[in-house]
């Protein structure tokens, strides 16, 4: 029987030496690969007679670790994409830091520390979002209640320093009132708050504007890469695979070279940065070595799966293949493929695979990963006709990519009729369904264009929920 071991990466960076003395210990336990996962965190698979082993080797080298259970999920962070993917923010490594120090217990909740500059990083995959403002060392929080797709919006920013004790507080408050604020139908937010905000003494620094999200865009993360003086290197491995004897090469020429750590991504790969032009030679030999190819197409390195998914990395590997053979465009877009409920993946493009061997896809209503309204395009897709349906989704976005680039100015008597149009997006408030007038219901047999008030009678596709439980909401 094999084991599956989790070792948390806290914001998704690990020293050389830690890791090469994490690589020992599973090489000695008879494992061969390592993976990475969505939280930047790290696995291996054992079986049960190298188990106590292993364990007593962990417990001597003082590293945290799970077996077959993800009770501890991973603190993940935008801190790779520091000086290669992000410049214009304050938030830089030595804040990162600071933070990552300053937590003194295992976060049972999913915690996200993001530069809002980036868009490598999700925003909102974690229940605990912290976001850079513009204020320095002060943070939007957006709350994602556990099991549930409802958001909240922290009504102050978040200095630094406080956010392990806010992230703490509010745990505990979820964790202890499971049925109000845990896989609920219905959360009171200000009573969230007001447990959350007795007896913590944080300031509140008002939030001067709401969350601005940047447009999509995923830096090709493969290969050597130069920036100031020096290179990065990015490394995917196409199985999620990551042979140890490679890593601890790896791990040897950092600490030869002096690079102090490594980093990993949501997108299960690893970058090394800090490398020297005079170094670049021997990374070259390690690849070479190895056999590694670092240069797959963009449209193979947008997408995520679940973790230790071989249904998800089967279907996204044969989706590829199908994707290239249509010569298929996919920049500015992700896809995210979910076999399980609540798994919290996003993506532009979201396959969700169903009991019936059949296909529904959902995007976001505006083709952003970090939106968090999903509408769904199509349910009850035949294998065969997936990937069809996902060429003609693709397409629908670059038309609207189009539409928007040529607004005409607006004129004063056009104001009004704008503003009316503009409004499309009505949600369910059971489910958070979204209905829009761009494409009207497949299901329901309305065709695109319909407004929702033109409807005479109306039930959620979803949770069957009636017209009356539609709110208007605002496109953006």
């Amino acid at each position: 029987m094999e084991h599956l071991i989790k070792i948390n990466l806290p914001g998704g960076v690990v020293s050389a030496g830690d890791l090469y003395e994490i690589l020992v210990i599973a090489g000695d336990a008879g494992a061969q690969h390592i993976r990475f996962g969505n939280r930047q965190q790290l696995f291996f698979t054992v079986t049960g007679n190298e188990l106590e082993d292993m364990e007593m080797e962990m417990l001597r080298a003082g590293i945290a670790y799970e077996i077959d259970a993800d009770k501890y999920p991973n603190i993940i962070s935008s801190y790779v994409c520091d000086t290669i993917f992000s410049h214009e923010s304050w938030l830089r490594e030595g804040v990162y830091k600071d933070i990552f120090d300053m937590f003194n217990y295992q976060p049972q909740l999913k915690i996200n520390l993001i530069d809002r500059h980036q868009t490598f990083i999700p925003f909102f995959s974690g229940n605990f979002n912290f976001i850079s403002s513009d204020v320095s060392n002060y943070w939007y929080l957006h709350i994602r209640f556990p099991k549930t797709s409802r958001f909240y919006c922290w009504p102050s920013l978040v200095y630094s320093d406080d956010i392990p004790a806010i992230s703490k507080k509010a745990e505990d408050v979820i964790l202890k009132n499971k049925a109000l604020f845990y896989d609920a139908a219905h959360i009171d937010e200000q009573l969230f708050f007001d447990k959350v905000t007795k007896g913590l003494n944080i300031p509140l620094q008002p939030l001067i504007a709401p969350l601005q999200l940047p447009d999509f865009y995923l830096p090709y993360y493969e290969g050597f890469n130069r920036y100031a003086n020096k290179y990065w290197l990015g490394i995917y491995r196409r199985t999620e695979l990551f042979e140890i004897a490679f890593l601890k090469d790896v791990c040897n020429l950092c600490l030869k070279s002096r690079i102090g750590q490594l980093y990993t991504t949501p997108w299960k790969s690893i970058l090394i940065k800090g490398i020297e032009p005079d170094d670049r030679n021997d990374w070259g030999f390690i690849l070479d070595k190895y056999r590694l190819n670092i240069r797959h197409a963009s449209n193979e390195l947008n997408w995520q799966i679940e973790d230790m998914c071989e249904e998800g990395l089967t279907l996204k590997q044969a989706l590829v293949r199908e994707f290239e053979e249509a010569d298929l465009r996919t920049y500015r877009l992700s896809f995210a493929i979910k076999t399980q409920p609540k798994t919290g993946l996003l993506g532009s493009i979201v396959i969700k695979t169903q009991p019936s061997g059949t296909f529904e896809v959902l995007h976001t209503a505006d083709f952003n990963p970090n939106s968090k309204n999903y509408i769904s395009y199509k349910r009850r897709i035949k294998r065969a006709d997936l990937v069809p349906q996902l060429i003609d989704l693709c397409n629908s976005y670059y038309r609207l990519s189009e539409n928007k680039s040529k607004v005409t100015p607006v004129l004063v008597n056009e104001a009004e009729e704008l503003a009316e149009n503009a409004l499309l997006l009505y949600q369910c408030k059971h489910c958070l369904t979204v209905y829009d007038k761009t494409y009207g219901d497949e299901l329901n047999d309305i065709p695109a264009g319909t407004l929702f008030t033109d409807i005479a009678t109306y039930n959620c596709p979803v949770c069957e929920a009636d017209k009356d439980s539609f709110e208007l909401m605002e496109k953006r």
